[in-house]
């Protein structure tokens, strides 16, 4: 009867410590299940990060280019309509499309203006002018404006029209 009581005890001891270590092999997967999510979001943190950061470069290194682009395209419109089958003019133009193959690839894109109705969240409107055309319909560029991915990096300066009363 010792003997029974005894294994009895043992396999008693057996079951509890393994039932301890199954405990703490299940503490130990959860902890490291836990510290993989963490992981994976800080990873996934960090990428957002790098990657707004480098938007924000980029977008500040293209405030800096863009006046450069504005008036280059308003000398660009000046070009007497005689020589614009020049050489030179065909590589000013080469150029321009340069400027907007670059653009391109950075996903810069130009704010539609002329036709358009006015839209404070893409436009500036500097003045009003009267124009048979409805009322907040832009007229006249005066300042292209741009957006990269979706966002206004610089407004349109624009001229919108104001019907004129028949009164």
């Amino acid at each position: 009867m010792d003997k029974q009581k005894t294994d009895l005890k043992v396999k008693k001891d057996h079951q509890n410590k393994l039932e301890e270590l199954q405990a703490k092999c299940d503490e130990y997967l959860n902890g490291w299940k836990r510290a993989k999510a963490d992981y994976e979001n800080f990873k996934k943190e960090s990428e957002k990060r790098v990657t707004g950061l480098v938007e924000f470069a980029t977008a500040g290194m293209i405030l800096e280019i863009l006046p450069v682009h504005s008036h280059f395209k308003l000398a660009l419109e000046h070009v007497p309509e005689d020589d614009k089958k020049a050489e030179w003019v065909q590589g000013i133009m080469h150029i321009k499309r340069e400027f907007e193959d670059f653009f391109k690839k950075l996903d810069i894109v130009e704010i539609k203006t002329i036709g358009e109705k006015f839209n404070p969240e893409f436009h500036e409107a500097v003045s009003h002018e009267e124009s048979d055309q409805e009322d907040d319909i832009i007229i006249k560029e005066v300042q292209p404006g741009y957006m990269l991915k979706e966002q206004v990096i610089q407004p349109a300066k624009v001229v919108v029209s104001k019907l004129v009363s028949s009164e």
